[in-house]
């Protein structure tokens, strides 16, 4: 077997993660190259400790399911009396909608079952949810997911990684507003979320999304030559939303 085949298996094997010989033989054979089944099933079995790379599945699901894919997970946060509070959020993948979010100083199953089923009223076009192995996300979390008709996928463990849009919304959200505002209770933390996922929503722009917002925010071109920018606070000044403003004089 010349180094050509081996370096095309070794191709086909490592994008095509679930191939095995039979499927890889037959693209040898269409691209006219004469070689057994039975070589391409030896060269592999070479090569198993190689194949099969569970990120590679992982990314590959994550890629292929967006569209029906929403993740939860919680995220704490210290109040000024130094109260911890837990927030709860369900996150769509597609467009990184916040379906869902709420507060409590208590979590609980119960709790978070009703927390669901304000963010699935029905499955609607969601089919999975991605979580994690947190004790609180037990049998009766499982159980309501499943009746609900959506498909629970638990990452690995210590693999924050594979849930990374939940993770990276975490990450905005503190960076952009908590490590700024010390919420002084379960209200105020609650009113600082609601403010952050419009913001979200509706004015920070996503490199994920071609640099648009998950609401899709339309450009704004220039109204007349005497218009000039302007900036809108949100977030208390934290952040600003640019715009024109001003057209020409009558």
């Amino acid at each position: 077997m010349s180094e050509e085949i081996r370096a095309l298996i070794r191709r086909i094997a490592s994008e095509n993660a679930d191939w095995g010989a039979p499927k890889i033989h037959g693209e040898l054979l269409k691209l006219g190259f004469d070689i057994s089944e039975r070589t391409v099933a030896r060269y592999l079995r070479r090569l198993q400790p190689r194949r099969g790379d569970p990120a590679k599945r992982w990314l590959a699901f994550l890629a292929n399911h967006r569209e029906v894919l929403a993740a939860m997970d919680f995220f704490t946060v210290p109040t000024l009396t130094f109260r911890l509070l837990y927030c709860f959020f369900v996150i769509g993948h597609e467009r990184r909608h916040v379906l869902h979010f709420n507060v409590t100083p208590h979590p609980t199953s119960h709790w978070i079952v009703q927390q669901l089923r304000e963010a699935f009223p029905d499955a609607g076009a969601y089919r999975y949810v991605l979580l994690d192995h947190d004790t609180k996300f037990d049998a009766g979390v499982i159980a309501f997911l499943k009746a609900t008709g959506l498909k629970p996928k638990r990452t690995g463990v210590q693999a924050p990684w594979q849930n990374g849009i939940a993770e990276r919304w975490v990450g905005s959200c503190r960076r952009e507003i908590l490590d700024h505002v010390n919420p002084l209770n379960e209200r105020h933390l609650r009113k600082l979320v609601r403010d952050y996922v419009n913001y979200h929503h509706d004015d920070r722009l996503h490199d994920s999304l071609d640099k648009d917002a998950p609401n899709r925010r339309p450009v704004e071109h220039k109204p007349s030559p005497v218009a000039t920018v302007t900036s809108t606070a949100r977030l208390g000044g934290l952040h600003h939303r640019y715009g024109w403003s001003g057209s020409e004089a009558a």
